[in-house]
This record gives C-alpha cells, sequence and structure tokens, in this order.
C-alpha cells in the first residue's frame, strides 16, 4: 500500500472487533529504536483502544529485524497468543543489505504464516531514509504499529470465527 495515499493510522473503527477476548505478542526489533518504539505504541494504544488489556499483550524484544522471525516463532510456541506483531525498521544504506534483511523478514513472516496456525503480522518499515520511516511512525503518513495491530485484530477475530464455525458444524 502506498501510504501517499493513504494514512496508516486512519480507518473505520466501526470495522474493527473487539479484541477483549484475545491475547497478542509484540515482537520488536532494538534496531532503530527510536522508529520501533513509536511503532509499538501505536499498536499497544491501539490495541488498548479496542479492549484489549495490558496483561493479554506480551512485548519481547530482538537485536534486529532480521531476528523478527525466530522471536515470533517464539512467541508462538512458548506463549498463548492469538495473533502476534512483528515490528521493525529496515532503512536503505550504502549497500544491498538492505535487500537481504528485507526479502528474509519478508518471507519468514510469510512462512510464520502459513506454519503456525495463528496470524503473524507485518509491521515492518522498509524505508529509503530515516524521514521517510519517522513519517510512518507517527508523522504525516500515520503510524504503521496502528495498523499493523488493526490486522491483528481483524485476524485473530477471523481465526477465532472460522474456529467456532467449525466446532459447531461438528457438534
Amino acid at each position: 500500500m502506498a501510504t501517499n495515499l493513504k494514512n496508516l493510522s486512519d480507518y473505520d473503527t466501526e470495522t474493527v472487533p473487539p479484541a477483549n477476548n484475545f491475547r497478542f505478542g509484540i515482537v520488536v526489533s532494538e534496531w532503530n529504536s527510536m522508529i520501533t518504539a513509536a511503532l509499538l505504541d501505536g499498536a499497544f494504544r491501539t490495541l488498548l483502544q479496542h479492549g484489549a488489556t495490558e496483561e493479554n499483550i506480551i512485548t519481547e524484544y530482538v537485536p534486529g529485524s532480521f531476528e523478527l522471525t525466530l522471536g515470533a516463532q517464539y512467541m508462538a510456541e512458548y506463549t498463548d497468543v492469538d495473533a502476534v506483531i512483528c515490528i521493525g525498521c529496515i532503512i536503505r544504506g550504502e549497500t544491498p543489505h538492505f535487500n537481504y534483511i528485507c526479502d528474509s523478514v519478508t518471507q519468514g513472516i510469510t512462512q510464520l504464516n502459513t506454519t503456525y496456525n495463528i496470524p503473524f503480522v507485518f509491521g515492518v518499515l522498509t524505508t529509503d531514509n530515516l524521514q521517510q520511516a519517522k513519517d510512518r511512525a507517527g508523522g504525516k503518513h500515520g503510524n504503521k504499529g496502528d495498523e499493523a495491530a488493526v490486522a491483528a485484530i481483524k485476524m485473530a477475530f477471523l481465526h477465532n470465527k472460522l474456529i467456532n464455525k467449525e466446532k459447531r458444524s461438528d457438534g
């Protein structure tokens, strides 16, 4: 989605189901911490705004965005969460490192979504420069953390709805 066409923090609150019955994991990269802290703040506030409780939000930190995939896997395996939000910020530099990390994180989170029976949400900024990251971490384009939290709520709700539908049809 092109953020110049949509503010990441603008969404129809009427389409977001209540989050009070769900547990959320948030895995946050420590690299570019000024940005990831703002993204975490947006995600956390949005979850609370929609009924999640602080005790049902588990936050863990990993060294960098590359480690988000394994941190999210640990969250799925060792906690009882309904969705995991992966928060990171990868800023293009002078070497191809940016491409390798972006590809690895994207593929890793995609693989988690197809391997585990819970949603993993991509709350990772991939920007050309620091200003673009700031603009998407509470700046002029809103906060990617808000968007990630809304996606986590909606996906946890969908998962729960379909599980309950399957149980009713089996019973």
